[in-house]
């Protein structure tokens, strides 16, 4: 999902076929019916009204990569699955679990297509320019998020013994401050779906402060005030900065108090890591905020919001229960 949003390429493919649309255009002919159909729809009329044929063809193949990698995820998890369900190699709880994730797979797919049909409708009153909701763009990166970190957990809870830890007060707080910090970096990177889907991440860039302020006039300029939250870039950047900055503070003190508790090598490798990665986090968000996004930057940035949530996860792994 990082790169269609980045290149600006989400839009470029106006139609849905599960099969149909694995074959790509071939002919010239081909790419012109399809060129003509972009054509019809909002984002050509408004901001790419003088494109080049060329140019719909990159934007093009950047948007059917992304489907072709999200079948090519599909095949990944269904195949295997059927073949073990078959060969009896799943426990009755694994197979919940195999069944749950296979669905989560499907149901992304199609929340893919309904996040892009949103940026596909005639909006007569609007005068912005054409993008998907970015309801539903969090919604999707949410669902991608749920399905990545469930996988995750599942072949970590599967390839990584527990191990057996004292079950003392300082390593019941350990465990619930590492709940908590998951949740938070769950929930920031959540966040960037907004700033993403806003383009807020080219509202205000200077840091710490935005522009010569630190809170900034705008912050609360739409009407009910609820809607800044979700709708103003200037909020929605203002909110990113707050959690990421949480998020590390949070980290920080969390590898602070993990070393007042002996912990095993592998464990105290996870919490080492989770700082180490947030630490980089950081540097990428703010370099992509001064640099004004450059794509390579912010997929880059993107893509580290993954890795934390991955070395958080890692932890939690680590911290479980051994069951009696």
């Amino acid at each position: 999902m990082v790169t269609p949003r980045l290149t600006e390429s989400g839009l470029s493919m106006v139609d849905w076929h599960l099969v149909r649309e694995m074959k790509p255009p071939r002919t010239q002919q081909e790419w012109e019916a399809e060129f003509q159909k972009y054509q019809q729809f909002p984002e050509f009329k408004i901001l790419n009204h003088d494109m080049t044929l060329t140019e719909f063809k990159f934007i093009w193949y950047m948007e059917y990569s992304h489907r072709m990698w999200g079948r090519v995820v599909g095949l990944a998890y269904i195949l295997p699955a059927a073949y073990f369900w078959r060969k009896g190699w799943l426990s009755r709880p694994m197979k919940g679990c195999v069944l749950a994730l296979c669905g989560l797979v499907c149901f992304q797919g199609l929340l893919g297509w309904y996040m892009v049909k949103s940026g596909l409708e005639e909006k007569p009153d609007s005068y912005d320019i054409p993008r998907v909701s970015q309801y539903r763009l969090a919604a999707h990166l949410g669902s991608a998020l749920v399905l990545y970190s469930a996988s995750l957990w599942t072949g970590l809870s599967l390839l990584l013994p527990r191990q057996k830890l004292p079950e003392t007060h300082q390593l019941l707080r350990l465990r619930q401050y590492a709940h908590g910090t998951t949740a938070l970096i769950f929930l920031t990177a959540l966040s960037g779906a907004f700033v993403a889907g806003l383009d807020a991440g080219l509202v205000y860039n200077s840091f710490p402060k935005m522009g010569d302020r630190w809170i900034p006039d705008d912050l609360l300029a739409f009407s009910p005030v609820l809607r800044n939250i979700f709708e103003n870039p200037t909020t929605v950047q203002f909110d990113h900065r707050i959690l990421g900055i949480a998020s590390v503070t949070a980290v920080t003190a969390l590898y602070l108090f993990s070393q007042k508790i002996p912990l095993p090598r592998r464990t105290r490798m996870a919490v080492t890591s989770l700082l180490a990665v947030a630490c980089i986090q950081v540097g990428l968000g703010i370099s992509t905020l001064l640099l004004y996004v450059p794509t390579p930057l912010a997929a880059t940035h993107q893509s580290g919001s993954l890795a934390l949530l991955s070395m958080a996860l890692w932890l939690m792994s680590e911290l479980r229960r051994v069951p009696k």
